[in-house]
This record gives structure tokens, sequence and C-alpha cells, in this order.
């Protein structure tokens, strides 16, 4: 969206092809590693370390070979170390260990050239033609179609191709200090086995927005790209991260028919039938939307799906999905929310059938957030809540019963039982009020010893 237009014969050149720059991979640097991110690449998710412990655990890429441990430092040399071939490196299940070193930029062609927006768009696609033709005065409150809108899913295919990044089952993908992806979505579909550990993810655009306009009252543009999407698979753990959109904020983008232009997604969905996931000491900062776990409301296959663990994560200045759920027993204990601001919405939702047991939660407010709103009801019963405390504005911690502070000015009230206990938790709970000593300093990428 920032990056000047370039033309139709850099499209051209993206579309038929260009010279490969080297694979930027080294696996003869990983001898050269230190011992502490040897280590570390090597570790498993530890037992009992929420869902993804589950039955055989995370082990992720531990078992890679030295052929397949490889420290990469740019796009192609990511996309190469998957397996070599984007399309297909999904499918690659050879156990690989992947350092990151410096940053990898979704938005690198083959070459190593920088990409813009107009670089990936379909030669029939222009935004400005796009909004005369489907302004809702124009073209009505139904949903977008004909050549234009043709010409934007095409563009979306080759935005795609290049900013989305398979990953295969059995991987481990680690940061060293200071690794940052950009501009990419980790795709980890029906690759069971995975393990993302101290990257930070920034600014996963999207390049063409989709106008819904039955979406809500007013309509919605609605991105695609997530910074990670776990869809159909199991023992998924990511851990230390940090998930931001960097100087790309939401906040700055332009407003098209009323409605903000929005251009980025889910910092961390597990959706499509996805199960066994732990989530833990990651930071999300300054963001929209975080994790949406459950992929509709429509009651089929995730039915008894979507089991996820949300530990020791610190979700600061962000505005809903902390996570919202469907179906999923999803259990959320020790994190730090730190919330406010005009475009606050909510911390937890409470979705179709979904199963949330929130224990120990620290939330730091603003005074203009009331607890009673930390709560959503997307269509759900019941959560079990429980250890919450709270600290408003300026004043003092105290323990808060968020549950019937909800019920008490909302209807219909939601039941206090999610219908099951956690037992996947690798320690004890933390007593609340140390929630934020520790989680505070420690969530986040480049928090590891490296």
């Amino acid at each position: 969206m920032r990056t000047p237009l370039v033309g139709a014969m850099a499209l051209a050149l993206l579309l038929v092809g260009t010279p490969a720059a080297p694979s930027r991979f080294d696996s003869a640097s990983a001898d050269r590693l230190s011992w502490s991110a040897r280590q570390l690449g090597r570790q498993a998710l530890p037992e009992r370390d929420g869902w993804a412990a589950e039955g055989v655990g995370t082990t992720g890429g531990s078992a890679a070979t030295p052929e397949r441990t490889r420290v990469v430092h740019d796009r192609v040399g990511l996309v190469a170390a998957l397996g070599g071939d984007n399309a297909s490196n999904a499918t690659d299940a050879t156990p690989k260990l992947i350092y990151v070193a410096g940053t990898v930029d979704g938005f690198e062609g083959p070459d190593g050239t920088a990409l813009s927006c107009a670089d990936l768009a379909d030669p029939a696609y222009r935004l400005d033609a796009y909004l005369a033709a489907y302004d809702p005065a124009v073209w009505g409150r139904v949903p977008p179609a004909g050549p234009l809108e043709d010409a934007r899913v095409r563009s979306v295919a080759n935005q795609t191709g290049q900013t989305q990044v398979n990953v295969g089952p059995n991987t481990t993908i680690v940061g060293l200090r200071g690794a940052r992806l950009t501009g990419l979505t980790l795709m980890i579909d029906r690759a069971s086995n995975a393990i993302v550990r101290n990257l930070t993810f920034v600014d996963a655009r999207d390049c063409f927005p989709a106008w819904s306009p039955t979406d809500g009252d007013a309509g919605n543009w609605n991105s695609q790209y997530d910074q990670i999407s776990v869809r159909r698979s199991e023992h998924v753990w990511v851990d230390h991260n940090t998930f931001t959109d960097g100087d790309n904020p939401d906040s700055a983008q332009p407003v098209y028919f009323g409605r903000p232009y929005q251009v980025h997604d889910g910092s961390l969905d597990v959706t499509h039938t996805a199960s066994g996931v732990t989530a833990s000491w990651n930071r999300f900062t300054g963001r929209d939307k975080l994790m949406l776990i459950g992929s509709s409301n429509t009651v089929g296959p995730d039915v008894g799906r979507l089991r996820v663990t949300v530990h020791h994560n610190l979700f600061d200045g962000v505005l809903q999905r902390l996570p919202r759920v469907r179906f999923g027993q999803v259990d959320v204990y020790n994190n730090l929310y730190r919330l406010g601001g005009d475009g606050f919405q909510y911390a937890l939702g409470v979705g179709v059938q979904s199963a949330i047991y929130a224990e120990n939660n620290f939330f730091a407010l603003d005074a203009g957030v009331d607890p009673a709103d930390l709560l959503y009801d997307w269509g759900g019963t019941a959560l079990t809540e429980r250890g919450s405390w709270v600290r408003q504005g300026g004043g003092p911690a105290r323990p808060v019963d968020v549950l019937a502070a909800y019920n008490a000015t909302h209807d219909p009230d939601l039941g206090a039982d999610a219908g099951w206990t956690p037992t996947l938790r690798r320690d004890p709970v933390l007593p609340t009020p140390l929630v934020p000593l520790v989680v505070g300093p420690l969530a986040g990428a480049d928090r590891l010893p490296l």
C-alpha cells in the first residue's frame, strides 16, 4: 500500500519469472551457532504444556539431520529450507530445523528486488476503478461481481503465491536475535508437528482487501492474510513471538464507503478443524484482530476440535479476539492484558458452542474501559472465569468477577460453567498479582537465551 507503483513491466517479469538469486541459506553456518541456539532449536514442547502436548506431543524439527538444519536470511532461502518449492513445501514431512537471521521480507522477489502491491496486481485491477464501480450508492448492498471483482481475485492469487509461505510437517522455525518476518504469512495447513519461536512478525498486509457490503450493518473491508495461520493441523507450538503491524497500523488506513480500509487480518488464527495448539509467552502489540479460533458458526467438522491453550501472553494495546472462540475447549490462563483506547472492543469472544476456561488473568485497563466489556457474546452460552484481577486507570489492582460484571449489564446472561477442567498445564498457575511481574518482561521475541 505504501510502496510506489512500478507498472506492467515488473508484473510481467514477476509472472513470467526472473532469474532467481542464489538461495541465501547456509547449512554450514548452523554449525557455528551458539550452544544455546542449537539447544533451543532442538527443544520439543515440554510435557503437559497445553493442548499441543496431548498424546505424542510436539517435537517439530528436533530430529532434523545436518542437511536439513539451515540458517536463512531472506524469502528465497526460507522457501528453499522448507523444501525448495513453495507450492509443494506443505507436504514435505522430512524433519527440518530452520534458523532465521535478520529480516525475511515476503515482498522480496525471486531476484532479491522489492515488490510493491502494483507488481502483484492483475493488469485489469485498479483500486480507483474498483471503488467507483462498487460504491454502495451506485452498486447497492450486494456483493461485488463482474470483471473488476474477478481481477481483484486474480490479484489476491498473485499475492498468495508471493507472500504466503507454506510450512510442512515436522518443522521448527526459530528466530535468532532480532529476526523479523515482514509482509508474509506462515501457513501451517495439514502440517502437524510444527514449532515457531522467537520471531517478530510485522505487517502481513493485504494489497487487495475485499469489500463485503453485507458484513454488519454498514459493510466492512476484509483482508485475507494472517501472520500465522494454523489449519487442519495438530501439535503446533507458537512460543515467544512478537506480533505487530509496525509502521503500517490500521489507524493509518484510509476510509472507503464509510468503513476503514482493513489491510490486516489475524495474528494467530486456528481454524478449519485444527486442534492441539499451544500459544505461550507471545507479545501482541498495537493490532486489531488477533486470535480467531474456529472458522464459522456452522456446526460441522470443527465440533470436538479447536483445542487450544493460551498462556503467559501479553496483549498490549490490542482491540479484539483475545481470543474469539467457536466450538473449541480453550484454556486461557496467566495472560496479561493492557487494554484501552477508542477502538477497544472486547477481550474474550464467547462464540457458538465455545468452552473457554479463563483463569488468573490480569487486566490493566484504561479508565474508560468497564470490566463488563471484557467479554462479548458471539452466540455462546457459558464460560468458566475465575481469579481475574483488574487495575483500572490509576487505581489499585483488585480481584473482579468479570463474568458477574458482564451479566449485570448484558442480556442474556452467560453461564458460569464451560463444562470441562484443564489438565494439561506444565506448571502451577501463577497467583494473578504476579502475572504482570512475570509476563510483562518475559513475553515476546528476543527474551529467550540465544
